[in-house]
């Protein structure tokens, strides 16, 4: 009997946390592990609070696990503290080597490897894409995580296509529900604005507020993941995340036969889904272009 732990950063009742468990459990499955027979499964939900990820990640390890899968940063970042020898396959990281998780991409060294989330270049296309929904944007608030490194690098690719857009784009930090609002009630203020949300965990975890304040000030929005679009946001664009997951699967398979993490390649996406929300579009009075229909991978009526 193996035992794998998992530590994930959404809460047990987020049924976008379900799904993509479901996805690695059914990954497991296919690779010829039964949850009971021949590997056991012990699951944390830090719910994306820190006491909860430097705790779950102590217990994890505890259980003497043959592997660990972490999601999101503070995930892995937790249990690299709480252990350097017990392997560990991350997901939903934007930047392993710039926030030191591992040592190089194709050679990541250490006892962790995985799959990124993003590449940098994929923010400047947010900005296009919100142009493209709604031409008359001239200014747009960018939320982001300016405590990671990866939230002032999504900002800066955004800020550097801006120009060519001629829009003027300005930073909203995610620290709490209230800086958000305040923020994007300040921005509203004026005409002609519009909404980027970047990669975060504590964007997600905020998801349910910063969609109902797009939709109280009138703001088209253009979002990192899906997810946002199932309570109202307008649009996403980004990688297939439930995906990562069941790929991540074949990593801990690997594992448990005997591969060790730092021979394993840190892997980038390789699904990309747009998606449109038509009610949305509808409520804020928009005309989406029939090009930019005909690319989306999926249109919610």
């Amino acid at each position: 009997m193996r035992r794998v732990g998992v530590l994930m950063h959404l809460a047990a009742d987020d049924p976008e946390g379900q799904s993509r468990l479901a996805a690695f459990l059914q990954g497991l499955q296919e690779a010829g592990w039964a949850v009971g027979r021949n590997v056991n499964i012990d699951v944390r939900w830090a719910a994306g609070e820190a006491d909860r990820f430097r705790k779950y990640a102590m217990e994890l390890v505890a259980l003497a696990p043959d592997v660990i899968l972490t999601s999101a940063p503070p995930s892995i970042r937790a249990m690299q503290q709480a252990t350097r020898t017990v392997p560990i396959v991350f997901v939903l990281v934007p930047d392993a080597v710039g926030t030191g998780i591992v040592d190089s991409l194709a050679r990541p060294g250490g006892n962790a490897t995985g799959f990124m989330s993003y590449e940098y270049t994929l923010s400047g296309k947010w900005l296009e894409l919100l142009k493209e929904i709604a031409p008359g944007v001239t200014r747009a608030a960018v939320i982001r995580d300016a405590a990671l490194s990866v939230g002032p690098a999504q900002f800066g690719v955004i800020q550097a296509v801006a120009p060519s857009l001629r829009v003027e784009v300005n930073p909203v930090n995610t620290r709490d529900a209230g800086e958000i609002e305040r923020a994007i009630a300040a921005f509203a203020g004026s005409p002609n604005g519009g909404l980027i949300v970047t990669a975060s965990a504590s964007a997600i975890a905020h998801r349910d507020l910063i969609v109902t304040l797009a939709a109280r000030h009138k703001l088209p929005a253009v979002y990192h993941r899906r997810v946002y679009l199932t309570n109202g946001g307008l649009m996403s664009y980004g990688p297939d995340f439930t995906d990562q997951f069941r790929r991540a699967a074949g990593y801990v398979d690997r594992i448990l036969k005997g591969e060790k993490p730092a021979d394993l390649p840190v892997q980038s996406p390789t699904k990309y889904e747009l998606v449109i929300n038509l009610k949305t579009t509808k409520a804020l009075g928009l005309d989406v272009p029939a090009t930019l229909l005909a690319r989306a991978d999926e249109v919610i009526e």
